[in-house]
């Protein structure tokens, strides 16, 4: 894998950001003015550049970060490198939010809502980014559910898994971006989360799961969001937690 260091939180920069593995690269970018989708749109455009140029030369990208919003760009790459992906999504949480049913208005609670298709204008336009069929996506975990996404999972075709029951048929079809927000550890893991969320899988649960994706030989890309406070220790732990990523 190629590892990729995209060192933001939304479009804030996080320069002392610590990630689990040595990156290859770095993206840093003048985000100039306008509105957070705006400067994201910007960011994320640079993301979707490399990890195209990375697909098309046969290696996979592994795109490390603060938060979820830069699958945007990593989806995106893999589009214009020409590839379908499914999605197959660790997290705590759903981030199936919208700005319509978020109390927070949170940004980073809505990116596989928008993969999926919701609200292109806001930034998959400026990307290019078609959306991914809510069959071909699961959310793994999501043990931290609002009712406005638990409603959604309700009528809609994406599938939830516990991360015990990931196996081979639970699995999408076709090429795989595996995404893994790294709070859907246990905060005891991994104490300096920035939004823990009581109880969870435990690391050698998550790592035998995330073992059973990368078997598949399907995963064309990998997003990492690196939801820590930077510079707590957190990379080392995450390091020898999943050795299926690291070792």
């Amino acid at each position: 894998m190629r590892p990729l260091l995209v060192p933001y939180h939304l479009d804030d920069h996080l320069p002392e950001l610590d990630i689990p593995v040595d990156a290859s690269t770095t993206i840093e970018r003048e985000l100039g003015d306008g509105s957070p989708w705006e400067r994201m749109a910007r960011l994320y455009d640079a993301v979707a550049e490399d990890v195209a140029a990375t697909a098309r030369h046969g290696t996979t990208p592994m795109v490390l970060s603060g938060d979820c919003t830069t699958s945007l760009g990593a989806v995106a790459g893999l589009q214009r490198a020409g590839t379908t992906p499914s999605i197959v999504w660790f997290d705590a949480h759903g981030d199936l939010q919208t700005l319509e049913t978020s109390h927070s208005g949170y940004l980073g609670g809505i990116p596989l809502r928008i993969l999926l298709g919701y609200r292109p204008e806001l930034i998959s336009d400026a990307l290019g980014l078609h959306p991914v069929e809510q069959r071909r996506t699961v959310l793994v975990d999501g043990r931290d559910l609002d009712p406005p996404e638990q409603e959604f999972l309700g009528t809609s075709p994406v599938r939830q898994c516990p991360v015990a029951e990931l196996n081979a048929s639970t699995l999408p079809d076709g090429p795989i971006y595996l995404h893994v927000d790294l709070d859907v550890l246990r905060k005891e893991d991994v104490p300096s989360l920035v939004f823990p969320t009581e109880g969870g899988p435990s690391a050698t649960a998550v790592d035998a799961a995330l073992a059973e994706v990368l078997a598949s030989d399907r995963v064309v890309a990998v997003g990492l969001a690196c939801t820590w406070h930077p510079q707590c220790g957190s990379a080392e732990r995450v390091a020898r937690l999943c050795p299926s990523l690291f070792g």
